[in-house]
């Protein structure tokens, strides 16, 4: 919308409205920049759009009205409060309405957060590089630990939501816990000293990492490059349950296993006892029907084979039966009381075979043998 002003006389005279139009949209050519202050008179409503607080210098008291869209703002999950050092981004604005300057905040990091996370990059690739990072270095979980450990604040919400998913899938697990500071600039240090006692505990086969969600200082200790090579070396596989599922921290990455929520890291470390009981159940009944058919196929084969002994020596008589009645036959075949038998007959003179009829003289006895017998005879 054009600014115009009207005239009295030789006098351009401006609306309020329109004059704040004109600042408001001169303002909008002024470019983004970063603002340094402490955070007072934070004011969020669920219903409202935006969030409001005010910035002040601490030096002089100057003060700086801040407005942020309510998703952006939550999006940072920074957990502001009076009092924070922040750095804002944003551009100058004026509201129109009541003529009010503000700064309208594009981002917002905590005082010092720019170093940290240029440091916190640093570290990653050192350690990347050296390899802690790689998937070949990471250890499978135990199927069934003897033994768990719990490196995890006193009386937190992390450590009641391990325990208790634990105790829900699988009541019997024998878990060790070993409470130690998990924020602030002791923490590190602490955690690192719980892992190596914890390591120490026999047959101990995992260990559980576990901390609450929390700002960016908050979960720092967990990118602490002693605890973070400790987290790589540890003698057992590590399971790292730290902070939300957004929250990545470097012992998240030198951990064998990484856990979106410390209930999510019970689930991982130990079985539904009711889903591997009827896993056993199946597989018992499978072994029942497996050796019942195994049985069955073997009683199967033991009656054949049975059978077959039974038959046996009646088949090797009648095979060899069979066989002396071809044997027999042959013989029978080849016999001389066979050709007799078909009209011939054998002609002896002293017990010598007359083959020729000039072998005999008229009136000589002669012996004629026939199929069934024998007589004698005289020559004419």
């Amino acid at each position: 919308m054009k600014v115009e002003a009207s005239l009295y006389g030789d006098r351009k005279v401006f609306s309020v409205s329109a004059f704040n139009r004109g600042i408001a949209t001169w303002l909008q050519r002024l470019p983004t920049v970063w603002v340094e202050g402490e955070v007072t008179e934070l004011k969020r409503h669920q219903r409202w759009q935006s969030v409001f607080f005010t910035l002040k210098d601490p030096a002089d008291g100057a003060c700086l009205g801040v407005s942020m869209p309510r998703g952006q703002f939550d999006g940072l999950r920074l957990e502001l409060a009076d009092g924070d050092h922040v750095h804002a981004y944003g551009r100058p604005e004026l509201y129109a309405a009541r003529g009010e300057f503000r700064l309208r905040a594009l981002s917002l990091e905590r005082f010092g957060l720019g170093d940290h996370l240029a440091a916190l990059e640093r570290l990653k690739r050192k350690l990347a590089a050296e390899g802690l990072f790689s998937a070949e270095r990471k250890r499978a979980l135990p199927v069934l630990p003897r033994t768990i450990g719990l490196v995890t604040g006193n009386d937190a919400a992390a450590k009641r939501d391990v325990l208790a998913g634990i105790q829900t899938r699988f009541p019997p697990a024998h878990v060790v816990v070993a409470e130690t500071y998990v924020q602030g600039p002791r923490a590190a240090g602490a955690v690192i000293e719980a892992l190596r006692r914890l390591c120490e505990v026999p047959e101990l086969d995992v260990v559980i990492v576990a901390r609450g969600g929390g700002s960016f200082e908050d979960l720092l200790p967990f990118s602490d490059e002693r605890l973070v090579r400790a987290i790589a070396s540890c003698a057992v596989p590590v399971v790292s349950a730290v902070g939300h599922e957004q929250d990545t921290p470097l012992c998240d990455l030198a951990a064998d296993v990484r856990a979106s929520t410390p209930t999510a890291a019970a689930r991982l470390v130990v079985p539904d006892l009711g889903e591997l009981h009827e896993r056993l159940d199946r597989a018992r009944s499978g072994l029942e029907r497996g050796t019942r058919r195994s049985l069955e196929s073997k009683v199967g084969r033991l009656e054949q084979a049975h059978e077959r002994l039974r038959r046996a020596p009646a088949l090797l008589v009648e095979r060899r039966r069979a066989g002396l009645e071809h044997a027999a036959g042959r013989l029978r075949t080849l016999s001389p009381l066979a050709t007799l038998n078909r009209g011939y007959a054998i002609v002896r003179a002293d017990e010598t075979i007359v083959r020729s009829a000039t072998s005999v003289e008229s009136g000589e006895r002669i012996e004629v043998e026939v199929g069934d017998g024998r007589f004698g005879a005289h020559v004419e």
